[in-house]
């Protein structure tokens, strides 16, 4: 459509027909309206590229007006209303540039969820999409074309102009975001447990699915979109060997991440949800990535840990074959105590604490004959280390304390008499300043511990 033809179509347009293109267009607009938002009170929370967060955000509600204004204006064509639908015609580019803006941008949104670039990215194609339609519709678009056209460069024996160049970088934006757009579906049902059942029953095995097939869907697209450019794919193996360098040299630590990312997936070592303790930081893993795993702690903080440190350095999996893992708490009881009668009390009491396990049940133990008591260790298990030890560990020391002053049985704290002794020459000096007073007696300095009671001290 050139300016010559969108003037005389401007031209052609009666103030009759502008009221009745005006009411259709206004009718596929509310139609598409209608549907998507009938089909977005039915949808999940997760994100959707055809549905989008709002009702008009989405690929749906671009692709429904669309195919509404191409069905409007064949029926009136086909009917005789309106032999020219000039409303319409121009309608047509401006609903498809919205289509691939939308189409663009959700794909984005939904293969990186959690980057920045998106709303440059939407920014940006928005002002491209929407500076080639004002060209395509003034005609200076094939103006530009064929000047570009007369640009053109020597690439591995191949001729490619600037037009060819700009044609194949648009195919492969075309090309990466279809291929974006079906990874992400893959991904999607293959995290969602919705998939086959030898995927469905550990979550590792179907995020290195995920990655694989996102990075083989990428190669591909590449390709694709290189081939459509005009490049020779011969072309390339200068840029390998020119990458097989830089890997060597100043990639390793990259590329071994990556590696590194595909071995822990596929055997299995580290898996999402376990409880980890890897260079000084203990936490959960909530995300194993192709160049790092992301730890958090139960205090917020979340550590990325490069995979390749995941490989060479010793980790602490407390979840690795056997979730359970077993804690323990000490407390003393002073002599005399019939421990043949209170242990049995103090298993009872820990076992009907929350998150203690029956099977193995907690035992107590006496630990150690201490200076002021005796000291009793309480251990237990759990099933959950990834909600944290300091809970469950204040659940039952506070049962423990419970039973025992219900039962009356102290918790001995130390005891120390002290004794002072005089100083040299103070027994002269008091007779001087106090005559008469009776003199300071004199003891050892050292401490020496009270006698728990029942037990008779020492002399």
């Amino acid at each position: 459509m050139t300016s010559t033809n969108l003037q005389g179509l401007l031209a052609s347009l009666t103030q009759r027909g502008l009221l009745i293109e005006l009411g259709t267009l206004a009718a596929c607009l509310g139609l598409a309206w209608t549907v998507t938002w009938l089909l977005g009170r039915r949808r999940s929370g997760a994100q959707s590229v055809w549905l989008g967060e709002q009702v008009v955000d989405g690929v749906l509600f671009p692709v429904l007006a669309l195919a509404g204004v191409f069905a409007a204006r064949w029926g009136l064509q086909v009917g005789g209303v309106l032999p020219r639908p000039v409303l319409l015609q121009l309608a047509v580019p401006v609903l498809a540039s919205l289509l691939i803006i939308r189409l663009g941008v959700r794909v984005m949104q939904v293969a990186f969820p959690r980057s920045q670039l998106v709303r440059v990215v939407e920014r940006t194609l928005s002002w491209l999409v929407w500076i080639g339609l004002v060209l395509w519709l003034t005609g200076v678009l094939p103006l530009l074309l064929r000047e570009m056209d007369e640009i053109h460069w020597k690439v591995g024996g191949g001729d490619v102009s600037l037009r060819s160049l700009v044609e194949g970088a648009l195919s492969s934006v075309v090309v990466m975001v279809l291929a974006l757009w079906l990874s992400a579906a893959i991904e999607t049902r293959l995290l969602s447990g919705t998939a086959e059942p030898g995927f469905g029953g550990n979550l590792s095995l179907r995020k290195i699915a995920a990655n694989a097939t996102r990075a083989l869907l990428l190669l591909v697209g590449l390709l694709l979109a290189l081939s459509a450019a005009g490049i020779p794919l011969g072309a390339l193996s200068v840029f390998g060997g020119a990458l097989g360098v830089g890997i060597g040299f100043g990639l390793q630590k990259l590329a071994s991440n990556y590696v590194s990312g595909f071995v822990i997936l596929a055997e299995r070592s580290l898996r999402i949800g376990d409880v980890v303790k890897v260079d000084n930081f203990e936490g959960r893993i909530t995300d194993i990535n192709t160049r790092f795993t992301v730890v958090r702690a139960l205090n917020g903080r979340e550590s990325i840990v490069p995979n390749e440190l995941l490989i060479t350095q010793r980790v602490e999996n407390l979840s690795l074959s056997d979730p359970r893992v077993v804690l323990s708490s000490v407390v003393q009881v002073s002599y005399g105590t019939d421990l043949d009668a209170l242990m049995p009390r103090l298993v009872e009491v820990v076992r009907a604490v929350p998150r203690v396990l029956a099977d193995p049940g907690p035992g107590v133990q006496l630990s150690s004959f201490a200076a002021d008591g005796l000291e009793l260790t309480v251990s237990y298990w759990i099933g959950d280390p990834e909600n944290g030890f300091g809970g469950v560990r204040s659940d039952v020391n506070r049962a423990l304390l419970r039973e025992l002053q219900r039962l009356h049985i102290d918790i001995p704290f130390p005891q120390r008499v002290v004794q002072v002794q005089a100083a040299p020459g103070a027994e002269a000096a008091a007779q001087l300043m106090h005559p008469g007073a009776p003199a300071p007696s004199s003891a050892s300095a050292s401490p020496q511990p009270q006698a728990p009671q029942g037990i008779p001290s020492r002399g």
